[in-house]
């Protein structure tokens, strides 16, 4: 039995066409968004009453992500479903896939779910990524501890130990420098299977975002530079010359074949370390390696809302229902600022008034009931038509709001 057959027929048709979503966060809201500004409807599932997308979607399906009949009710008013956060579980997705097509597929998911199965399958693509060893078992730990106590100098540590599965935003990660610190860091995270990762001299972050179809066809936006701030994107900046061209290049390829090599279909983001190639370290690495994927849009390509033709939650759309992917262009340079909860005083709101005061701010809040620290609220783009304007806007909003300047 072959796949189910992707939505035909053109826009603006005179029968109702959904698209869900699974996952009802701020990724669903404005995929769906972008959705109903194309015409279609929307239906999501998440189990929150008050979840972002849910709000302001045709059809809430207010389920787990397992329940079988909340599922089956997502795909009887869906013609083609897709996923809003990484960890919604694969079983489910290829549930779904019995009888509408779902992009990204489970199995692709499944990859990016699993970090030692993400590393696999980075370098199943001849794409660098650190050195690493996974850790699932005492006998595996023992290995890595004797290869280390035997090296002249460091294989692997320095290095990040992190959790094989729901890591995200820098969760899940313990730093070790030592043998014996890696024996406790393996403890702490309660002998869960792990990824050693070695530390590397990092200059600077960046990732690409691009978007595939069912018939192969790939684009991709700009590259983006990233600033991180205790594991979550700060700030992205995307303008002519923020990469160098062929660093940009070999990124946008990276991606591409990455993508390519599990035939994956919608919109993923890529993301890498650039490397200070000086340091002993980093020798042999090429200056740029993969750090890890995400199967769904992501922080650092909501810039693409206001700068650029098509938006990455347009491409996810297009990808979805089946319509053509055309190389996004970007009209104007941009930073984002990403909102978090720290950015609301108690009992009270930001100076939205004095920030939107200021030329060419974008404001998208997410619908959010509750502003905690550490949680994402929403994002600011700035645009201009010169770097040097957008970034002395975005550093007066940044001040405004009590962001740390970047």
């Amino acid at each position: 039995m072959g796949a189910p057959a992707r939505p035909t027929g053109g826009l603006g048709s005179s029968n109702e066409m959904t698209l869900g979503v699974m996952g009802g966060g701020q990724l669903g809201r404005m995929f769906a968004h972008a959705a109903q500004q194309m015409g279609f409807f929307t239906a999501v599932l998440d189990p929150d009453a008050t979840s972002p997308a849910g709000r302001i979607s045709h059809h809430h399906v207010q389920t787990a992500y397992t329940d079988a009949d909340g599922l089956a009710r997502l795909a009887s008013v869906s013609a083609a479903i897709t996923t809003e956060f990484e960890n919604v579980p694969a079983q489910a997705l290829n549930q779904l896939a019995r009888t509408r097509p779902v992009s990204p597929s489970g199995a692709a998911v499944a990859i990016a779910q699993d970090r030692a199965a993400e590393k696999a399958h980075f370098v199943r693509c001849g794409v660098p990524c650190a050195p690493y060893a996974v850790i699932q078992t005492a006998e595996q730990l023992a290995a890595v501890v004797d290869a280390e106590a035997s090296a002249a100098q460091g294989l692997l540590l320095p290095g990040i130990l992190k959790t094989a599965r729901m890591g995200y935003d820098g969760k899940g990660q313990v730093r070790v420098t030592t043998p014996a610190e890696l024996v406790a860091a393996w403890a702490a995270l309660k002998q869960v299977p792990c990824v050693l990762e070695k530390m590397l001299p990092l200059q600077w972050e960046c990732s690409v975002i691009v978007a595939r179809g069912a018939d192969g066809t790939c684009v991709n936006l700009p590259v983006q530079r990233n600033l991180h701030r205790d594991g979550i994107l700060a700030v992205t900046e995307v303008y002519e010359g923020n990469v160098p061209q062929a660093l940009a290049q070999r990124a946008v390829a990276a991606a591409t074949s990455i993508a390519q090599g599990v035939d994956y279909v919608g919109v993923l983001c890529v993301e890498f370390f650039v490397l200070d190639e000086s340091h002993p370290a980093a020798a042999g690495l090429g200056g740029l390696v993969v750090n890890e994927m995400a199967p769904r849009p992501h922080n650092s390509g909501h810039y693409s809302m206001d700068a650029c033709d098509v938006s990455q939650f347009h491409l996810q759309v297009r990808t979805l229902a089946g319509l053509p992917l055309v190389q996004p262009r970007q009209h104007s340079p941009a930073i984002m600022l990403n909102l978090l909860g720290e950015v609301w005083p108690e009992g009270g709101v930001p100076d939205w008034a004095a920030v939107l005061a200021l030329p060419g701010t974008h404001l998208h809040l997410y619908g959010k009931l509750d502003a905690k620290k550490g949680r994402k609220m929403g994002h600011l783009n700035i645009t201009g038509a010169t770097i040097e304007q957008v970034r002395a806007t975005a550093l007066e909003a940044a001040r405004i709001l009590g962001i740390a300047a970047f």
